[in-house]
């Protein structure tokens, strides 16, 4: 799906701020994070957005409002900026070779997505583990995959399936394991609105899928206090 959205730049204070006239920089030295965002999907999303305002009896126009339209058009360019992401291209920027054989578990992952349905924000963990067959890939590259599957409009059963399968189909594993458990505020603050609820979605390939012992190990991994 081709969709513009919003880019995350990274540069050095010295690259942005320049020097003060002692040849020193100022308190913003180091790294800075800017996020650019496509100026006509920014403007298209916005003027939607005041006449939403409107119909809902607002008036776009008092001083609270004012700017609500553009933020809230930036603010939707980041929640699904996914679009923009190859989650295969993530995981393929680092493959090594190794000679590990044993289960690669990273828990307790953050998920932030919008549920489809009603644009509503769904949030909680996400844990992910995969048995290597010849290569691995970098840690950090885990959690990415899953925030780029996240970061879209989604349903928690669609996004375990897609971590699973951009995960297997890449690194070509022995067997992948994924569970997510979140919270949906499309139950908890409208709707049925039962503020406890948890939803948990898994899907499994491979020896997670065929053996249980392998199956089981994982499990007591994701529930166990390690640290």
């Amino acid at each position: 799906m081709a969709k513009k959205s919003v880019k995350a730049k990274a540069a050095t204070g010295a690259a942005q701020e320049g020097t003060n006239g002692a040849g020193n920089h100022g308190p913003m030295d180091g790294y800075r994070r800017t996020d650019t965002f496509e100026p006509e999907s920014t403007a298209r999303i916005s003027a939607h957005y005041s006449d939403i305002l409107e119909a809902i009896g607002e008036d776009p126009d008092r001083e609270g409002l004012l700017q609500t339209p553009m933020r809230v058009a930036k603010s939707l360019q980041f929640l699904t900026h996914g679009y923009d992401l190859d989650p295969a291209a993530i995981l393929r920027k680092a493959l090594f070779k190794e000679d590990y054989s044993q289960m690669v578990l990273v828990k307790d992952i953050e998920v932030y997505s919008l549920c489809e349905h009603h644009m509503l924000p769904f949030f909680g963990k996400a844990h992910v583990a995969y048995i290597p067959k010849g290569q691995i890939t970098g840690l950090s590259k885990i959690p990415r995959v899953v925030d780029a599957f996240a970061r879209r409009l989604q349903v928690q059963e669609r996004l375990t399936n897609e971590i699973r399968d951009c995960i297997q189909d890449t690194l070509k594993p022995r067997g992948v394991a994924v569970v997510i458990e979140a919270s949906h505020l499309c139950m908890q603050m409208r709707g049925v609105q039962k503020q406890n609820s948890v939803t948990t979605t898994s899907a499994f390939t491979g020896v997670f899928l065929n053996d249980h012992r392998t199956r089981e190990e994982f499990i007591k991994l994701i529930s166990a206090t390690l640290h």
